[in-house]
């Protein structure tokens, strides 16, 4: 198991496998050092947890925890392509989608999942620029989806 694992297992959690894609894409590619992720969407074991509108029937707080799953999912994605996550050099960009209610405003804060699990997990290599975007609707009806990009060590 590699560090990053041995981290993640501290924290209580486990490397899921792989979601497979809805359409015709793939989970992530490799383009010289640097890996990108197709939008990683809250599944567990192949199902959303929740569905719905943050800030309608999803509170923040539970999309917050959903942004964490799928950056979980999204190091699940590189490990695909990567071979070992030890490999990280620093994620570099984090993008995350918020399927919102009209009036809410706090993606950023919904998005904040994603990031703290990085930073939990990868320390100074977790920090990243970011964006966070509030949309209309997502598929499956997903609260969030977050994609990243990450920068490896050559092997």
């Amino acid at each position: 198991m590699s560090a990053v694992e041995d981290k993640l297992a501290e924290l209580g959690l486990t490397l899921p496998s792989v979601v497979p894609p809805l359409a015709a894409y793939q989970p992530a590619v490799q383009s010289g050092v640097y890996v990108y992720t197709a939008g990683q969407l809250p599944m567990v074991e192949g199902k959303l947890p929740v569905t719905g509108k943050v800030g309608g029937e999803v509170t923040p707080a539970e999309a917050k925890e959903l942004a964490a799953t799928c950056a979980l999912n999204a190091l699940a994605a590189v490990k695909s392509v990567a071979g070992d996550l030890d490999r990280i050099a620093r994620v570099v960009k984090v993008v995350g989608f918020v399927a919102s209610a009209p009036d809410f405003t706090g993606q950023p804060g919904v998005i904040n999942g994603a990031s703290e699990l990085l930073g939990a997990v990868l320390g100074d290599k977790g920090v990243h620029a970011r964006s966070a975007v509030g949309v209309a609707v997502l598929p499956l009806d997903a609260p969030v989806e977050v994609e990243i990009q990450v920068e490896l060590v050559e092997a």
